[in-house]
C-alpha cells in the first residue's frame, strides 16, 4: 500500500486521484482549503499554499505523521484576471503555482515519486526575470504560463540535487473539463465554460497521471503531454536556467526566514 500526498486535492483531478486511490486503500493525505471538501476516508490538512508559512506547517505536519511518503501529486491552483499580492506580499499565481511547489518538492522527506501537473514544454511563455511578481504588466494568463516554465525549471534543478532518491514527473493532462479555479473577467470566464464544454471528462483526464504513478519511468527527471514524452533538450529545461530560478527562488523563500536547500 502507498502513502500519497495530494495538493489541490478537494475538487477536480485532484479529487479524483484521490478517490482512485483511496478506492484501492492507500493512505491519502489531501491538502486544500476548504474542510467541507475533504474526502472520507482522506487524511485532510487545511491550509492555504499560497503562503510560504503554510506550506511550512504543511511540511512539518506530513513529516511527522508520515516518514514515508511514496508518492507527492502536486495540482493546486487557481487562476487570477487581477494581480493579488498575498499577505506575504508574493504576487499570488508564483506563491501557489510554483512557490509551493518548490517547498513541498524540497521540503517533504525523500519522497519515492513527485507528479507535478503542470505544463511542460510549453512554446509560449517565459520566466520575466527582472519582474518575477508581475508587478509592470500583470495579466493572468502570462502569469500561468509563467508559474508553468518555473515549474519546468523546478524539476530540472530538483532532479540534479535528488536523482537519487526521487524520480521527478512533470506531466501536461491535456484539456480536461475540470473545475479551473480562479476568479474571471467576463471574456475569460466564457473562454473557461467553453474549455469545460470540449475537455476531455476527468476520469479520462487523470489516466496518464495514474500510469505515472503505478509505473515512474527510471530517470530522475521525465516530461509528458499526457502519454507523449517530451525530450529534456527543450529549451524549457534549460539547466542554467534552472540553477538561476533555484536561486531566486531561495533569496524569495529566505526573505520570509525560509531556510536553504
Amino acid at each position: 500500500m502507498k502513502t500519497l500526498v495530494i495538493t489541490g486535492g478537494t475538487d477536480g483531478m485532484g479529487r479524483a486521484l484521490a478517490r482512485t486511490y483511496l478506492d484501492r486503500g492507500d493512505t491519502v493525505v489531501v491538502v486544500g482549503r476548504d474542510p467541507a471538501k475533504a474526502l472520507p476516508g482522506a487524511v485532510f490538512i487545511p491550509a492555504d499554499l499560497s503562503l510560504i508559512s503554510e506550506n511550512r506547517r504543511v511540511i512539518e505536519e506530513v513529516n511527522a505523521k508520515f516518514p514515508t511518503v511514496d508518492v507527492v501529486v502536486l495540482c493546486a491552483r487557481y487562476f487570477r484576471t487581477h494581480r493579488f499580492v498575498t499577505e506575504e506580499g508574493l504576487e499570488g499565481t508564483f506563491a501557489l503555482d510554483y512557490l509551493s511547489r518548490f517547498l513541498l518538492s524540497h521540503g517533504l522527506t525523500a519522497p519515492g515519486v513527485i507528479v507535478n501537473v503542470s505544463g511542460p514544454g510549453q512554446p509560449t511563455g517565459r520566466v520575466h526575470w527582472d519582474d518575477l511578481m508581475l508587478e509592470r504588466a500583470y495579466d493572468g494568463v502570462t502569469a500561468q504560463f509563467q508559474a508553468g516554465k518555473a515549474n519546468d525549471l523546478l524539476g530540472v534543478a530538483f532532479a540534479a540535487r535528488h536523482h537519487d532518491r526521487t524520480r521527478y514527473v512533470l506531466i501536461h493532462p491535456g484539456g480536461v473539463s475540470t473545475s479551473v479555479a480562479g476568479e474571471y473577467d467576463e471574456a475569460t470566464a466564457a473562454h473557461v465554460e467553453a474549455l469545460k464544454r470540449h475537455g476531455m471528462p476527468v476520469k479520462e483526464g487523470i489516466k496518464p497521471i495514474i500510469a505515472r504513478i503505478d509505473d515512474p519511468p527510471a530517470e530522475p527527471l521525465s516530461a509528458f503531454v499526457r502519454e507523449r514524452p517530451i525530450g529534456l533538450e527543450h529549451p524549457s529545461f534549460d539547466r542554467r536556467a534552472a540553477e538561476r530560478l533555484h536561486e531566486l527562488t531561495l533569496e524569495l523563500i529566505g526573505a520570509h526566514g525560509g531556510t536553504r536547500k
